[in-house]
């Protein structure tokens, strides 16, 4: 069967940086390490197929052959220098365990959830707390002004009845039998060794002779959390505050995980964000637009601002208010409120209205300079079309 190509195994567009290859692989590793997949009979092949990917695509010279050549780039001689004997830069094997000790760290991490890796047994092994995200709306003006907010976050705390430590009566945990206080046990996986979590303390350790009643040895529980958060006067949509200690308790009196508060910042009625400015789109009557005259406009402080309008202003016509946009997030100054008019076209005239309109239309012979110049361009471009 032909091979497939390495940049397909490993779901990466061809020309990808090494940056992106490797998480290309770290992904797949996850996705199909036989540990996880013990169902599907065609993971620890297409685990292998990765891990030969891999190894080619990482190193400069075995891609910069297999883009040129291909998979043909390591079979019969092909490729030149830097391969192994026989030609080539033997690709089609890999050097599996060298693949995979490139991304071994961060995969078990996932694998282990997270939990402290390495040292000696016999040490207390309590697992950080997780993060955990809250999503908050706000409105434009509270963006602008700022404000104090109440909020209820679902989360983990520590077990009073044990004091986080799990066991009944707040008595010390022991070490895991199993993998002697190492958190981790060692299987012979296919070309390597590998190591995974313990089965008897889920990666902790030590077990608890006496779980808890209340937290059933966890050292936590679920509770709602009502916490006062303070909002800065400028954040906009995707700003992230953090506020440490305030996520998930950890397991058996470990340190409690963060909390991050993404705040996304609804769409306002009148006024549209631009960074520090706001628009603010106004209509003005024709009469007004061509005249010329004063009109009072809304601020997002509650404010009201006055807009001198030139006679014969177009719509589009922008005009600017100093100082009445947004507050920029922890830095001095303040935006500008950006005023668009908008000429509006009356609707429903009366008899009397079309008839001053007519008039006024048979007088307007040179008041529209923008509509002379446009059908005199049409003009000559006809009369070049007829040459």
């Amino acid at each position: 069967m032909a091979k497939r190509d390495y940049y397909e195994v490993l779901g990466v567009a061809k020309g990808a940086s090494a940056d992106e290859i490797k998480k290309g692989y770290r992904k797949k590793a996850k996705e199909l390490h036989p540990d996880r997949n013990a169902d599907n009979p065609n993971a620890e092949s297409q685990f292998k197929e990765a891990n030969e990917a891999y190894e080619v695509l990482k190193s400069e010279d075995k891609k910069a052959a297999y883009d040129r050549y291909g998979h043909a780039a390591f079979e019969g001689g092909m490729g030149g220098g830097g391969g192994r004997p026989g030609g080539g830069f033997g690709g089609g094997q890999g050097d599996f365990s060298s693949a995979f000790s490139d991304v071994f760290d961060d995969l078990f991490g996932d694998f282990m959830g997270g939990q402290q890796r390495g040292g000696q047994g016999g040490g207390r092994r309590a697992a950080r707390g997780a993060d955990l995200r809250y999503n908050l709306r706000i409105s434009l003006e509270d963006a602008f002004a700022g404000l104090q907010k109440s909020i209820n976050v679902p989360t983990s705390i520590q077990c009073d009845g044990c004091s986080g430590s799990g066991a009944e009566g707040g008595a010390e945990p022991t070490t895991c039998p199993t993998c002697s206080g190492m958190g981790k046990v060692r299987a012979q996986q296919g070309f390597f060794t590998v190591e995974r979590t313990c089965p008897t303390c889920s990666g902790m350790g030590q077990i608890v002779k006496n779980p808890c009643k209340t937290c059933r040895g966890a050292g936590r529980v679920e509770k709602d959390r009502s916490l006062s958060v303070n909002i800065p006067a400028g954040v906009e949509t995707g700003t992230r505050i953090r506020l440490a200690g305030e996520g998930e308790a950890g397991m058996r009196g470990g340190p409690s995980g963060d909390l991050y508060i993404f705040i996304e910042v609804a769409e306002h009625e009148l006024f549209e964000r631009d960074g520090p400015n706001l628009f603010c789109r106004v209509p003005v009557s024709m009469s007004t637009a061509a005249l010329g005259g004063n009109i009072e406009v809304p601020t997002i402080d509650g404010g009201r601002g006055r807009v001198q309008i030139p006679s014969g202003s177009q719509s589009g016509r922008q005009m600017r208010l100093r100082g009445k946009g947004m507050p920029p997030l922890r830095s001095g100054g303040t935006g500008d409120m950006i005023i668009e008019l908008a000429v509006e076209t009356p609707v429903n005239l009366t008899s009397r209205q079309k008839e001053l309109l007519k008039e006024f239309e048979g007088e307007a012979q040179n008041n529209n300079p923008e509509s002379s110049s446009f059908f005199s361009s049409v003009k000559t471009f006809w009369d070049s079309m007829k040459g």
